[in-house]
């Protein structure tokens, strides 16, 4: 079995750090799917996953010396942070009221699937719809604040709602937002992370594959930079639609499964 969360590890990050949906979107569904783990244990699995791929395709565009957009990508990433923490607050709420596992599975599945139905539907019509760019700090904050709270209260690392973000609002084109969306992971998980650490420690969770997930992560972040660098708009567009696609079908699965 530990090799199936293994491929599951590093193929998501795989595909995620090519075109920037990070991986989580991908895990989420799938681990769903698997029935194996609780939804609170998923979404740990999840962000050390998407974490230890975001520090791989980070350092790795580094030293290929791509340039990122600080002046609105770091507010983003601070938003993120404070959005992450939030959201990881309203998850853990959102359990405790509906104490019912499988009904808040469901409840994330329709979300997911709507969320996504809608990323789906504004990416492929990136070229028709007119988006703007926004340069106030304290817009992009907010925005990143909101992205963190989605993302984390989801599980989902929040990659394909990153991308339309910076598509859309900060104006960035197809590949350059794969990376920046790579960037807001990074800060967003690592902050979910560190709140879990911090306010209920990991103990309470069941990691047993927690090690085979995160090597695949890892081994998906060198893959997914490497292919990364050698394919074009178009390439990353069709593995950008086709993915979504695919995680709609595992949400509608998780919906009207029993």
């Amino acid at each position: 079995m530990n090799i199936i969360y293994f491929l599951v590890g590093i193929i998501a990050t795989t595909i995620g750090t090519i075109s920037g949906i990070g991986g989580g979107v991908i895990i989420k569904p799938v681990l769903d799917t698997l029935g194996n783990y609780d939804i609170s244990t998923i979404g740990i699995l999840s962000s050390f996953t998407v974490f230890s791929m975001s520090i791989v395709a980070l350092s790795k565009s580094i030293k290929s010396k791509v340039k990122l957009d600080g002046k609105r990508t770091i507010p983003l990433a601070i938003g993120s942070i404070i959005g992450g923490t939030l959201g990881k607050s309203l998850f853990t709420l959102f359990l405790e009221v509906l104490n019912n596992n499988l009904m808040s599975q469901k409840i994330q599945s329709t979300i997911l699937f709507i969320l996504m139905g809608l990323v789906l539907v504004l990416y492929i019509r990136e070229d028709k719809i007119k988006g703007f760019r926004v340069n106030s700090i304290w817009f992009c904050a907010l925005v990143g604040t909101v992205l963190g709270i989605i993302s984390s209260f989801l599980g989902i690392g929040g990659g394909p709602l990153n991308v339309i973000v910076l598509i859309y609002i900060l104006g960035m084109g197809t590949k350059e937002s794969s990376i920046h969306s790579i960037f807001i992971i990074f800060f967003s998980q690592g902050s979910k992370l560190l709140s879990v650490f911090l306010s209920e420690g990991f103990s309470g969770y069941n990691l047993e594959v927690l090690p085979f997930m995160v090597v695949g992560g890892i081994m998906g972040g060198f893959i997914g930079s490497y292919l990364s660098e050698r394919m074009n708009k178009n390439n990353i567009k069709n593995l950008f639609t086709y993915t979504m696609l695919l995680i709609m079908c595992f949400n509608l699965y998780n919906l009207i499964k029993k």
